[in-house]
């Protein structure tokens, strides 16, 4: 689990959005750039069109880097799945509010039964208020600013704008909860998102397709945290 909120905006690398063929390298790329973390995208075809890594794939990049990993369970089965994940190694693991009910709450308790950050994702169109029954739980609240699915989408403003300080707000502010946000999170989103309070800012294309990681890095990180500390000064 979380030991506390960031004192600063972190930067989670997407490898969603990577040349798979060379995932090792692209994972110490992003390493090298700065990033905070490594955040693993896994979607069965089923919650989301799409398919992407299973968790042995995990397993075999979790010995490239020293990061942690933050999963983000697009599935349908998080309860069977959710463990093989921890067990590969990542440090968190969100899965979706908008699975089956029976699901959450099991899934989300033996995810912090084996020590790790649990969180929960919420559609662009979910209102915040249905986490509520499982706020006892919850290290992350994961917000996506895009569909989920695909990478390469574009920003949503209006939901950052709606829920991103929305759920600082909702959240102990000096807690140890973190606010994620997925989709968009690029220098030229990252005011807004800072303005929110948000502590974990993934971004996938934006990096890997940027002519300078570093610079796009560190851009992120400087715009963010300038507006996360005008909001909250």
């Amino acid at each position: 689990m979380t030991d506390r909120r960031p004192s600063q905006a972190l930067v989670a690398a997407s490898i969603l959005d990577c040349d798979l063929a060379r995932l090792g390298d692209e994972i110490r790329r992003a390493e090298d750039a700065g990033v905070d973390r490594i955040h693993v995208d896994i979607m069965d075809g089923h919650f989301v069109p799409n398919l992407t890594f299973g968790w042995k794939t995990v397993e075999a990049i979790r010995r490239v880097t020293t990061l942690p990993f933050d999963a983000h369970l697009m599935i349908t089965d998080p309860l069977r799945w959710g463990p093989m994940f921890v067990e590969a190694g990542c440090e968190s693991v969100s899965l979706h509010v908008e699975v089956e009910e029976r699901q959450v709450r099991p899934a989300l308790e033996l995810i912090r039964a084996a020590g790790r950050a649990a969180g929960l994702s919420l559609r662009p169109g979910t209102p915040l208020d249905a986490l509520t029954p499982y706020r006892d739980l919850l290290d992350i609240i994961l917000v996506m600013t895009v569909e989920p699915g695909f990478g390469g989408q574009s920003f949503m403003t209006d939901v950052a704008n709606t829920k991103l300080a929305a759920a600082r707000a909702w959240l102990d502010p000096a807690g140890a909860c973190e606010v994620q946000v997925d989709g968009g999170g690029r220098a030229a989103t990252a005011e807004v998102i800072g303005r929110g309070g948000t502590d974990v800012i993934v971004s996938g294309s934006a990096l890997y397709r940027a002519e300078d990681m570093v610079a796009e890095v560190a851009a992120i990180k400087a715009i963010a945290n300038a507006a996360r500390a005008a909001g909250e000064g």
